[in-house]
C-alpha cells in the first residue's frame, strides 16, 4: 500500500512557509482512506490557495495515487 500521508505531507510542506507545522493523519476505512492535513493558522491560506486551487490540486494528486492502487482517497483540511 502506498503511504498517501507522506505524499500529502510532501506537497503541503512545499507550499507552506513553516514546514514543521504540517501534521497529517491517515484514517483507513472500509471503502475509502481519509487523509487529514493540519497546518498553522498563518499558512492555512497558502494551503487552500486562491479560490481553493492548491487544495484541489493536492486532492487530485492524492486521489490519482489512490486510483493506481484501486483505492478511494479523500483529503480533508483540519
Amino acid at each position: 500500500m502506498t503511504d498517501y500521508g507522506d505524499l500529502a505531507r510532501f506537497i503541503a510542506g512545499n507550499i507552506v512557509t513553516d514546514k514543521e507545522s504540517v501534521a497529517v493523519r491517515v484514517r483507513p476505512g472500509g471503502r475509502q482512506t481519509v487523509v487529514e492535513i493540519k497546518v498553522g493558522p498563518d499558512d492555512m491560506g497558502k494551503l487552500i490557495g486562491k479560490g481553493g486551487r492548491n487544495i484541489d490540486a493536492i486532492r487530485a494528486v492524492v486521489r490519482a495515487a489512490g486510483l493506481r492502487h484501486r483505492q478511494r482517497v479523500q483529503v480533508d483540511v483540519a
